[in-house]
Order: C-alpha cells, then sequence, then structure tokens
C-alpha cells in the first residue's frame, strides 16, 4: 500500500487553512460580544437576536428564497427536459448546442449583468422580481443541463430498452425509467441552483428593481456605512445554509454514480 507523500498532505492542510481560515474567523466573530473590532469580549447570541428583529433583513430574506425557489423551479421544469431531448440527438446535432449552453457559465458574472439589463431596457421591461427570476434563470438553467446530462450519459440503456420490449410507452419509461433514475441528479442541481441563485450579487445588483432586494444586496448595503456585528452574524448563517446545500448536492450526486455503478455491474 502506497504511502500518501508528507509534503502533499502539508501542501493539502495549509491550502484548507488558507480557504477556510476566514470563514471560521467570521463565524466566530459572530458570536463575539464586542461592538467594534476583533477583540473577543465574551461569547453572545444578540447579534443573531437583533437580525431576527430587523423587519428590512426579514424582508431581504424571504425575497431571496422566493427568487432562489421560483428560479430554479424553473430552470429544473426546463433544463430536466432539455437534457434529455439533447441526449437523445445525433452527436453532430449537438456541438453548436453545447457551445450555446456553456457560454453564460464562462462569460465573467459583471457582462452577464449589463447585457441582460440592456436587453431588459431595450425592451422597456420593468425592473423587478421577474428580471432577477429571468436573470438568475440564464446561469440555473445551464447549470441544471450539464448536472443532468452527465448522469444520463451513466445511465444504462438497456433498462430503456426492456421497457419498450415489455411492451412500456415512451411516457411510461420517461416516468418509471429515466425520471426515478435521475432522481439524484435532479435533487443536486436543485440544491446547487438554489446555492448559487440565494448568493449570486452581479447579476442580482444590476436587473434589481424596486422591493427586489436579496440578502447579498442587503450585506452589500449595510458594508457600506461600516462593518457591524449584525453583518458577521447574516454572513455566517449565510456560509452555513451554502455549504449545506452544496454538501447534499455533492453527496447526492455521489450517491447518483454510485448507483449507476452498481446497476451497470449488475
Amino acid at each position: 500500500m502506497k504511502r500518501t507523500p508528507t509534503t502533499f498532505i502539508v501542501t493539502s492542510l495549509l491550502v484548507m487553512l488558507f480557504l477556510y481560515l476566514p470563514i471560521v474567523f467570521l463565524i466566530g466573530l459572530s458570536f463575539n460580544a464586542s461592538t467594534m473590532g476583533v477583540a473577543w469580549k465574551g461569547f453572545t447570541f444578540q447579534w443573531y437576536e437583533k437580525l431576527a428583529m430587523d423587519q428590512a433583513i426579514l424582508e431581504a430574506t424571504v425575497n431571496s428564497v422566493v427568487i432562489a425557489l421560483v428560479s430554479t423551479g424553473l430552470a429544473l421544469i426546463l433544463g430536466v427536459g432539455t437534457a434529455i431531448a439533447l441526449e437523445t440527438r445525433q452527436k453532430t446535432q449537438q456541438s453548436w448546442v453545447n457551445l450555446i449552453l456553456v457560454l453564460p457559465l464562462v462569460i465573467p458574472e459583471i457582462l452577464l449583468g449589463v447585457a441582460l439589463l440592456m436587453v431588459f431596457v431595450l425592451c422597456q421591461v420593468h425592473l423587478g422580481f421577474g428580471t432577477v427570476i429571468i436573470g438568475h434563470m440564464v446561469f440555473n438553467l445551464p447549470l441544471t443541463i450539464v448536472i443532468v446530462r452527465a448522469r444520463l450519459r451513466k445511465l444504462d440503456p438497456a433498462w430503456a430498452d426492456a421497457a419498450c420490449d415489455l411492451g412500456a410507452t415512451s411516457w411510461d419509461v420517461l416516468t418509471h425509467i429515466t425520471l426515478p433514475l435521475l432522481r439524484p441528479a435532479i435533487w443536486g442541481a436543485a440544491l446547487l441552483g438554489f446555492t448559487v441563485s440565494l448568493d449570486d450579487f452581479v447579476v442580482t445588483f444590476f436587473v434589481a428593481g424596486p422591493g427586489s432586494t436579496t440578502l447579498p444586496l442587503k450585506v452589500f448595503s449595510m458594508i457600506k456605512t461600516g462593518m457591524t456585528p449584525e453583518i458577521n452574524a447574516l454572513s455566517a448563517i449565510m456560509v452555513v445554509v451554502s455549504m449545506l446545500c452544496v454538501g447534499l448536492s455533492w453527496f447526492l450526486q455521489q450517491r447518483s454514480t454510485q448507483v449507476s455503478a452498481e446497476s451497470s455491474y449488475q
């Protein structure tokens, strides 16, 4: 059995510290009784209690959750159908579609936000909840398609062929075989899309209108007036929720891969 080199372990630990130590400090300071600075004055929950009593933050939280749920739901409905349709096409017909789908994922967010704002202005669309949802769907939809297609390519086509030989229709194959096998990937795409939508700031900054302030926009407006302990508490909550969603999405993706491997082995 080969041993992992010590230098590799040390390097990995240093990288992990570099990435996550600031997050640990942020979460720790959210329980600091000090009203300013990083000097530890004692443990307290008062900043979280103040957050719960802040009406503006609660409204921004509701806005973020509603926008994330709606944009993720619409992206799932369109993305799953698009992924299944693309996988039934010939490879030559997929190349140009793949290029179009990948573009929103590689274009810098600030360019995407400016482009969406120009389109909405030219079309004389009122900025608000609708434009934010559309903006989030622009990056959620290709993300969903990529995840679902990755799972589709690992499915054994023998399952669908066997069902057709037994008299199942295309709808029966879709509802009783394909979608159940895609369930882990769909949940993974939903959680990842929800997290990306919940944390998005750049695109939302350009396409949001009055009454559609989200949590990231609210945090940005609070920082402009100075760092307060409430910002630490709010940021800590957002970090923990995001990490839980991403971790659960990763778990579902791993489970999807494991189920696919077991079915192929059988």
